[in-house]
């Protein structure tokens, strides 16, 4: 069996939720082949580099302008405009599909989604095709020729009705939660964490990301740790920079400046989220439905209840590859 993983670099949620499920099919499934594949980025990389920088320079920089795309590209000219580049994209798409033959594909990104939806449309594909929806809401772009498709992957039950209303199949459509890794899932021991981080075991924690390619920006970001870090005195504070080396250093620099070095940890990249979310008890953060769903698995939306259960926890549980794969071999 052979399944193509396709995502968009739209954002970091798209990307990791593709991943995950890579890597899940890989554990489950080490017979299967699996492609891991930008859809764009495949299609036209100059194109991919453009479109990428412009939604972070916006999404960052121009909010309530990205929000008036965001929602506006739902419908009308814009809705569109899209549809009809994601169908010209397709045609480059359809050689890779052409060629490695795939028994299922799976869309963590409206625009590969509308691809293989297109595609199935005008026959070039019979391959079975599943959409992963990676928010908590769902938007017009993700549902286009939603006729084409034959799953859909949602974060909880009310999406499922959701998008019944809007002339989906209701046995199409499968509440798993939103994927993500493991290791957002495991119990660590807290004590160890916070002394590799150099924290102090009694004092809450407030885990702040400021830097990454959608951030909150330099200069928000270092207002908003300038706020924590005079009115929030009586909680210690992991910042995370990010690859930002900017914001890194204007971080670095308020701290010094405050003296507050023994409350407030600055970090570049981490790879160590899932440890720093299972011990924080507030997370700051410009999310989207991936970081919101690894929040809940770690517990931090809760504020200082640690004595949430595991099973309510689980609700937050990791999309299974199991699941895709399976309908596709009955």
């Amino acid at each position: 069996m052979k399944v193509i993983v396709f995502y968009g670099s739209y954002g970091g949620g798209h990307v990791s939720a593709a991943r995950n499920i890579h890597e899940n099919i890989q554990l489950e499934y080490p017979d299967i082949e699996t492609k891991f594949i930008d859809c764009v980025e495949y299609v036209n990389k100059r194109l991919n580099k453009i479109t990428t920088k412009f939604y972070a320079d916006v999404s960052k920089n121009m909010p309530r302008l990205w929000g008036k795309i965001y929602f506006k590209s739902g419908k009308g000219s814009l809705s569109g405009i899209t549809t009809v580049a994601n169908r010209l994209m397709s045609i480059k798409l359809n050689r890779l599909i052409k060629e490695f033959d795939p028994d299922l594909i799976i869309s963590t990104h409206p625009f590969s989604s509308s691809m293989c939806a297109s595609l199935k449309k005008h026959g070039k594909i019979n391959c079975k095709v599943a959409t992963v929806l990676t928010d908590y809401a769902p938007h017009n772009q993700w549902l286009i020729k939603h006729q084409y498709m034959d799953y859909y992957f949602v974060a909880h039950q009310g999406m499922v009705d959701s998008l019944v209303q809007k002339g989906i199949e209701r046995e199409k459509i499968f509440a798993t939660g939103i994927p993500l890794s493991n290791r957002f899932l495991q119990d660590y021991n807290r004590d160890e964490i916070l002394n590799s981080f150099d924290l102090k075991p009694d004092k809450k924690t407030i885990l702040f990301f400021g830097g990454g390619a959608t951030g909150t920006g330099k200069g928000k970001a270092y207002d908003i740790l300038e706020i924590l870090i005079k009115n929030f005195e009586g909680f210690q504070i992991v910042a995370v920079s990010g690859k930002n080396d900017t914001v890194k250093q204007a971080f670095d620099d308020l701290v010094k400046e405050t003296s507050k070095e023994e409350l407030v940890k600055v970090l570049k990249f981490t790879d160590k989220v899932p440890e720093l979310m299972s011990i924080s008890d507030l997370v700051i953060t410009k999310p989207g439905g991936l970081t919101t769903t690894e929040s809940l698995a770690s517990r931090t939306s809760y504020g200082s209840n640690k004595s949430i259960s595991r099973t309510r926890r689980r609700k937050c549980r990791i999309f299974s590859a199991k699941q895709c794969c399976s309908l596709v071999k009955t």
